[in-house]
């Protein structure tokens, strides 16, 4: 707090989510105005053209991360941001990124549906849909911060994992991470800035789509020379369509490679109290924040109770939740929806824990008392 280059300031979930975009770099944003995503657009319609870079508001939410892909290749920095209705648009789109291997940036203010739903209320039930919502085999990074200071920090995440691996990164947020204010210090040295690999080869030695050690072949920007074919179907490593088995699979398999061979830099979480828990809970956005205050009370009534909160929902945090699992006699998953992390939890368990829920879907956050209620019924 009392450094010089800290700044402290007020800052609402979504302005967190601007001020992070801007210092990562972002020179383009397309998109199209929906709560509770709104003022990510507002803001950064006056700020990117005060710093040379290009606002635009798209005719709908297709048009715009078609937009976003294309200042990407042309070399900006880009992101988008919606809501649920919006997302469900971009799904096509979010496939062609990544056969593509165009890093970007997708902003998902959960709401609660179907459909159009509660467009003001929070909800958690956009979580498989990030994972599964385009179709096909594919690896995808979803993080989800439960803060607004990790608002601004996990957007610079987003857009560093996006330009590292090549890859569309989803950041999903629920509606009172969004919209709550709280004080936040930011530090002008404290988080690196990735950049993509770039040639180091002549235009006419380039490969765009080479096999490399670490699964991402250098990028070269539309523009500078590097002539290359773009395609949402499977190609060689020239970027031509192809369908022999022999140029399909390692294609295929080194998309995955690229991010399960560092799932420990995508890996994000934080445990309070974890290491003496008999019972835990594993939570994640708003959630979170009530779990960490139920297990404080928890502890003060002498339950041994610890939270696992997960920043990164995509890929799912294994090896931590299992470590979980191996010492927590009792685990309770809550989210606002009907159970989606809390699958994942199960599949992993393998009966080694008492795996309980919490689903709330009425539009209201799940509060401290009521997962406190749990703990003490489940105990």
């Amino acid at each position: 707090m009392g450094k010089k280059n800290k700044k402290e300031v007020l800052l609402q979930g979504n302005e967190a989510i601007v001020e992070g975009a801007l210092r990562a770099g972002v020179k383009f944003f397309a998109g199209y105005p929906i709560t509770p995503a709104t003022e990510i657009s507002e803001i950064l319609s006056a700020r990117l053209p005060q710093i040379g870079g290009t606002f635009i508001q798209m005719e709908d939410e297709i048009g715009s991360l078609a937009a976003v892909i294309g200042a990407s290749l042309a070399g900006a920095k880009a992101m988008t941001a919606t809501s649920g209705p919006g997302f469900s648009l971009m799904q096509e789109n979010i496939g062609f990124a990544i056969m593509a291997e165009v890093p970007c940036v997708i902003v998902d203010c959960m709401r609660a549906g179907p459909s159009t739903g509660l467009p003001t209320s929070p909800s958690q039930g956009d979580v498989m849909q990030a994972r599964w919502g385009t179709h096909g085999d594919h690896p995808i990074i979803v993080l989800c911060p439960s803060t607004v200071y990790e608002c601004f920090k996990l957007t610079i995440f987003a857009f560093n994992f996006s330009e590292r691996f090549r890859v569309p990164v989803i950041l999903l947020v629920d509606e009172v991470v969004a919209h709550m204010r709280e004080n936040v210090c930011i530090d002008d040295e404290e988080i690196e800035i990735v950049n993509r690999v770039k040639p180091s080869v002549p235009p006419e030695w380039y490969i765009p789509y080479e096999d490399t050690p670490s699964g991402v072949p250098p990028m070269a920007n539309f523009g500078d020379g590097y002539r290359y074919h773009v395609t949402g179907l499977t190609h060689d490593i020239r970027g031509f369509p192809t369908t022999r088995p022999d140029e399909v699979d390692p294609l295929i398999r080194r998309l995955f490679r690229k991010i399960s061979q560092n799932f420990r830099d995508v890996q994000i979480g934080e445990s309070f109290q974890t290491e003496d828990a008999d019972l835990c809970v594993i939570a994640y956005g708003c959630v979170a924040r009530s779990a960490k205050r139920a297990c404080i009370e928890a502890r003060e009534r002498g339950i041994k109770a610890g939270l696992l909160k997960l920043n990164t929902l995509w890929p799912f945090m294994r090896t931590e939740v299992e470590k979980i699992l191996a010492r927590s006699k009792i685990v309770i998953v809550p989210e606002m929806n009907m159970g989606q992390i809390s699958r994942e939890v199960k599949r992993v368990n393998k009966g080694t824990s008492k795996v309980f829920t919490i689903n709330k879907i009425d539009g209201t956050p799940i509060t401290p008392e009521e997962i406190f209620l749990k703990i003490k019924e489940v105990y």
